[in-house]
């Protein structure tokens, strides 16, 4: 079994990486038992993987002969694939990938925020040139462990707040939900609702920070009955639609925080027999081309996610190259799409 004693090879003597050897003269280990562990092998015991991977960690790890060239791949991880989201982000890395003569493959979390276990022992085997991930974060021993063995790795709409040292690249959320409540709030409408994204969601949490700016600012009191928490999908919009208007003094205006929810709410409507945007106004978030074909069409917020997806691949392979970036946060503008599902409310309803 491999020690636990962690005083460090030399105590201090030692400044540079260590070389595989040195790991394991510290770890007790075998050295072929360190390769494992470098190389993302699954045949190694936990406990030998945790001690090797802290050692890694605290002192670094020189490889003494030539490192392999990594695959000429980016690997593209998404939290779960599902609809135009996802094909706009994977439009904007083939783009980035076929200049540099790189495959795109891509990776699925089955839902989960954060990569699972074995995650990164696969990505160490496969070596990829580079790793973008959308719309979920890495603990920081899944950051420490990529960086360790020279794997970059960029965050696109990062579902969490980064570490600091993590590059990620976003959209302007909280100025998309200011622009979007701003616009019902001028078409002359003060019962406006909100259905956000996840609440442990970030960009979801800088959209409603954006809607609830919009409404302090010009004087109209929040009421909490019209704030209603989604999860991105349709059928939540449907959920919360049809709960918002059912209330005594419904909303005249839905600002939703992407595109599926607004969906959602259009269903809604139309059971309750109310007419877009005679009877209720709509804002989306995300323009993704569905929303040109809704009937009507949705205003919605555009988030430039296939520039977005591209911004993250130039950065990796800018990293890859040993390159250093202009900047490790990018945040890319949204803009408002005004198209046929608001107008100014017929009456503005009153308790």
């Amino acid at each position: 079994m491999a020690s636990t004693d962690r005083s460090g090879p030399g105590d201090g003597e030692m400044t540079g990486p260590l070389t595989a050897a040195q790991i394991a003269e510290y770890a007790k280990v075998s050295v072929a038992t360190v390769s494992k562990v470098v190389n993302g092998r699954e045949d190694v015991a936990p406990e030998t993987r945790a001690l090797v991977e802290d050692i890694i960690r605290r002192y670094g790890h020189r490889r003494q002969k030539r490192a392999a060239r990594p695959a000429p791949v980016l690997e593209l991880v998404f939290r779960q694939i599902r609809d135009s989201y996802h094909v706009e982000i994977i439009k904007g890395v083939q783009c980035v990938a076929r200049e540099h003569r790189l495959a795109v493959v891509l990776s699925e979390l089955q839902g989960r925020p954060t990569p699972g276990h074995g995650w990164v022992e696969d990505v160490l085997y496969r070596r990829p040139t580079g790793i973008i991930e959308v719309y979920s974060v890495l603990t920081d021993t899944q950051s420490g462990q990529l960086r360790s063995r020279g794997i970059p790795f960029v965050l696109v709409d990062p579902n969490g707040e980064p570490a600091h040292a993590s590059p990620s690249v976003g959209a302007s959320n909280w100025n998309g939900g200011l622009s979007a409540t701003r616009h019902l709030l001028q078409l002359g409408h003060r019962r406006i609702a909100v259905i956000t994204g996840p609440e442990r969601a970030l960009a979801s949490r800088a959209r409603v920070d954006g809607y609830r700016t919009a409404m302090e600012t010009a004087g109209v009191p929040v009421d909490s009955a019209l704030v209603r928490v989604g999860d991105y999908r349709a059928e939540e919009g449907l959920r919360c639609g049809r709960e918002l208007l059912r209330l005594p003094d419904p909303p005249t205006a839905v600002f939703t925080c992407n595109d599926a929810l607004a969906l959602g709410v259009y269903r809604a409507a139309a059971e309750a027999g109310l007419r877009i945007p005679q009877d209720l106004s709509i804002v989306g978030f995300d323009d993704l081309r569905p929303a040109q074909w809704t009937v009507p069409p949705l205003t919605t917020v555009h988030q430039p996610l296939t520039e977005m997806a591209a911004t993250a691949a130039t950065m990796v392979v800018k990293l890859s190259q040993g390159l250093p970036l202009a900047q490790t946060r990018v945040e890319l503008a949204t803009e408002l799409v005004i198209r046929d599902s608001t107008a100014p409310p017929r009456r503005e309803r009153t308790s």
